[in-house]
C-alpha cells in the first residue's frame, strides 16, 4: 500500500510506502526503477540496516542489472552500466569531513547522463549537487517505511508518473 500527495508548501510530491520486509524493498525499488531516467540524483537516508542499498539492488534489477549488487562502502562508488546509462551508487559513511568528497574528484559523476544515488549523502554536506528525489527509510518492527520527496521538478514529474503508472 502507498500514498502520494502533494504538500502546497513547496509542490513536492511525497510518496510514501510500508516496506514488510527484503523482498518488498527489492520488489518496491524495482517498481521505482520505472520512473527513474538519466541526469536523476537521488540521496537515501537511514540507519546503519535500514534498507538503502537493497532498495538500490532492486532499481539495479528494475533497470535490468542481472549480476550482483555490492555495497560501495569500502569502495565509496559502485560503477554500473546498463544500456549505456551509467548509474553512480556512493556511500559516504567513511567520510569524516566534507572535503573528502571533493578531494574524490566525483562531481562529474553527477550529469545528464548518468542517475547518481547517494547513501549517506548528509557526509558530503552541501557540496553534492541537490537531489531530486530524496529517499528516507525508517527501520519499524516488523519492516520499514519509506518516504521519497521530490526536490526539484525533474522529481516532482518523477513522482506524478509513478502515481500515474501504479493507478492505470
Amino acid at each position: 500500500m502507498h500514498s502520494i500527495h502533494s504538500t502546497d508548501a513547496e509542490s513536492a510530491q511525497i510518496l510514501t510506502h510500508y516496506l514488510a520486509d527484503e523482498k518488498a524493498t527489492l520488489k518496491f525499488g524495482e517498481e521505482l526503477a520505472t520512473c527513474l531516467h538519466s541526469g536523476l540524483t537521488i540521496h537515501l537516508f537511514g540507519n546503519l540496516g535500514a534498507g538503502k542499498t537493497t532498495l538500490t539492488r532492486g532499481i539495479l534489477h528494475g533497470l535490468g542489472y542481472s549480476h550482483v549488487v555490492k555495497s560501495p562502502t569500502y569502495n565509496l562508488v559502485e560503477i554500473y552500466k546498463i544500456s549505456g546509462l551509467y548509474l553512480y551508487h556512493f556511500d559516504f559513511y567513511r567520510f569524516n569531513d566534507y572535503s573528502e568528497w571533493e578531494e574524490a574528484g566525483f562531481r562529474d559523476y553527477f550529469n545528464s547522463d548518468s542517475i547518481c544515488l547517494v547513501e549517506w549523502p548528509e557526509k558530503a554536506g552541501d557540496l553534492l549537487p541537490r537531489a531530486d528525489l530524496q529517499c528516507f527509510l525508517n527501520m519499524l518492527d516488523p519492516g520499514r517505511n519509506i518516504q521519497i520527496r521530490s526536490s526539484t521538478e525533474t522529481g516532482k514529474q518523477c513522482l506524478i508518473r509513478w502515481n500515474t503508472e501504479k493507478n492505470t
